[in-house]
């Protein structure tokens, strides 16, 4: 696995493993089997896993802890705060105040199981707490050791600045793929300005990429997709038909569909680590070999004209969590 470095200096593989749908959103989970997934990531080498302290209300950063137990040093661990769930799963809003990152630190700490945590991300930005303050605490946790590097995540360019004064941020998590091409536009090029890596989520469309949902009824039954706007209806036909030409130049190159998604993030710079989720083993594999898969110009090139930033139909959340982003 190549490696690629975010920041100054925080080197991890080329792409990371999201772990969030193994515990909440992408229907049922399995804990034995994303066990063995990420234990499995770890094995081809992919250095980079990535969860929060909200999904499935902490169960996840517990399954990533126990699952890298014995092989820390093999890993590069990314967290994030700033959600605040109830213990039943309830919302109850975004935090960045200072009392509540030392407190969601120290619990991160000990569902993990783990002494440091080498990337530490504000989920979402607080717009009720200045960036200076959230950041200012998350420089005190460096300065003790509890925290490696900062990131942030969804959050607008100005935001990122202001940040970035506090203390170097590292790397900055969005929502980045052929069907969400938005921080092109004012986002990637500040974090460039500024020498800040680039994570992006869900690079292969929440798996609508991959070519493996021809209709609404595909997905599981409590997965969290059924409610997104690009998942419903109209604007699932108009996606699909974009679909199609993904899966086209996968059948001319001879691999799949997820894979010319992934190779097409990856070509858009060196300081680009997408972080593809899966909770199956074969999927990882594939995405794996996808970070090996080099387009040629002219594949690039159909890709850019078909999915340019108004051809997807549909806004990426419901309108809810839409007004929770690039603040």
């Amino acid at each position: 696995m190549d490696k690629r470095t975010l920041g100054r200096d925080l080197t991890v593989s080329s792409i990371g493993l999201g772990c969030m749908g193994m515990s909440e959103f992408y229907g049922e989970g399995d804990d034995a089997q994303s066990t063995t997934v990420i234990q499995r990531a770890i094995d081809l080498g992919v250095t980079f896993l990535d969860t929060a302290d909200m999904y499935g209300v902490g169960r996840n950063e517990e399954l990533v802890g126990k699952a890298i137990k014995g092989r820390r040093d093999q890993v590069i661990l990314a967290t994030k705060f700033g959600n605040v769930r109830g213990p039943k799963g309830e919302r109850l809003g975004i935090s960045g105040r200072p009392d509540y990152v030392r407190q969601a630190c120290e619990s991160s700490l000990k569902r993990l199981g783990v002494e440091v945590i080498d990337l530490y991300y504000q989920h979402r930005v607080d717009p009720n707490t200045p960036i200076e303050d959230t950041v200012g605490t998350m420089a005190r946790l460096v300065e003790e050791g509890k925290v490696l590097y900062l990131g942030l995540s969804e959050a607008a360019p100005e935001t990122i600045r202001r940040a970035h004064k506090e203390h170097p941020i590292a790397a900055l998590q969005t929502e980045y793929s052929l069907w969400s091409r938005e921080p092109e536009e004012e986002i990637l090029p500040t974090v460039r300005e500024l020498g800040i890596g680039f994570v992006p989520y869900s690079p292969l469309g929440r798996g609508f990429l991959t070519g493996r949902f021809k209709t609404p009824d595909d997905l599981p039954e409590g997965d969290f997709r059924k409610g997104s706007p690009r998942f419903s209806g109209e604007n699932f036909a108009t996606n699909l038909k974009l679909v199609a030409l993904v899966e086209s130049i996968a059948s001319k190159n001879g691999v799949k569909a997820s894979q010319v998604a992934l190779a097409w993030v990856l070509a858009q710079g060196d300081d680009i680590v997408p972080i593809p989720g899966t909770k199956r083993v074969a999927y990882l594999e594939e995405n794996v070999a996808g970070a090996s898969v080099v387009l040629s110009a002219d594949d690039l090139e159909e890709l850019d004209a078909a999915f340019h930033k108004d051809a997807t139909a549909g806004t990426r959340y419901p309108e809810a969590g839409m007004k929770a982003v690039n603040l």
